[in-house]
C-alpha cells in the first residue's frame, strides 16, 4: 500500500491572506528595515492571526524574498510603462523616468529610498535567499534600462563609447548609490548629480 502523507491540520489559509501579509511587510520593511520588522508587527498590520503567517511562509527570510518580489514587480510595471512608451524618444523616456522618481522622493522628504537597495545593504551579506532574489530582480530592472539605452544608441541619440549592457549596469548601480546618499543628506542633490553625469556626459 502506497504511503500517503497525513493531511495538514489546522485552519486552511484564507484566499488573499498571503498577499495581505506581503503588502503589510512591504510597507513596514520599507519604512523600518528588514531586521527591525518583526513577524508580530506584520500580522498586526495585516489584521490576521500570527499562525496565519506560518501557513504561508516557512520563515521570515522566505517572507522577505516575497516582499522583494512584490516591490520589484510594482516598480517594473512603472519602469516598463515609461521606457516602452513609443510616443517619446528612448533617451527622453529614460530621463523622464528618473525625473519622476526624483520628484517622488522630494515629495516624500528624501526618505526610504529603494527597498531593494535597502535590503542589499542590510541583509545580502547574511542571507543567500535574499541575495539571490535581489540579483534576479536587479537584473530585470537593468534589462529594461539596457533595452532603452540600446534603442537610443541605435537611433543616434545616445553615445556608443560603451555597450548598452555595461551602461545599464552602471546607471542602475549609480542610482542605487545616489539613493543611499540622498537618505544620509536628506537632499536630492545626489540624485541631481547622478542625472547630470549620466545624461549630460555618459550618454550624451
Amino acid at each position: 500500500m502506497a504511503f500517503r502523507p497525513s493531511a495538514r491540520r489546522g485552519p486552511k489559509p484564507k484566499p488573499g491572506t498571503r498577499g495581505t501579509l506581503v503588502q503589510a511587510g512591504l510597507g513596514l520593511m520599507h519604512a523600518e528595515g528588514y531586521a527591525a520588522t518583526g513577524i508580530q508587527a506584520v500580522v498586526e498590520t495585516a489584521g490576521v492571526p500570527k499562525g496565519s503567517f506560518y501557513n504561508h511562509f516557512a520563515s521570515k527570510e522566505a517572507f522577505g524574498a516575497e516582499v522583494i518580489d512584490a516591490y520589484s514587480e510594482r516598480g517594473l510595471a512603472k519602469l516598463r510603462d515609461v521606457l516602452t512608451d513609443p510616443a517619446r524618444p528612448p533617451l527622453a523616456r529614460l530621463e523622464a523616468y528618473f525625473d519622476d522618481r526624483i520628484a517622488a522622493f522630494r515629495t516624500a522628504g528624501h526618505v526610504r529610498g529603494c527597498l531593494m537597495g535597502n535590503f542589499s545593504a542590510e541583509a545580502a551579506d547574511h542571507s543567500a535567499v535574499i541575495r539571490d532574489r535581489l540579483a534576479v530582480q536587479f537584473a530585470a530592472w537593468t534589462g529594461l534600462i539596457e533595452a532603452c539605452i540600446a534603442e537610443a544608441q541605435a537611433d543616434g541619440s545616445a553615445a556608443r563609447r560603451f555597450p548598452a549592457p555595461l551602461l545599464a549596469g552602471f546607471v542602475m548601480n549609480s542610482w542605487e548609490g545616489a539613493l543611499l546618499r540622498m537618505r544620509v543628506e536628506k537632499s536630492d542633490a545626489p540624485l541631481l548629480a547622478f542625472k547630470q553625469i549620466v545624461f549630460g556626459g555618459l550618454l550624451a
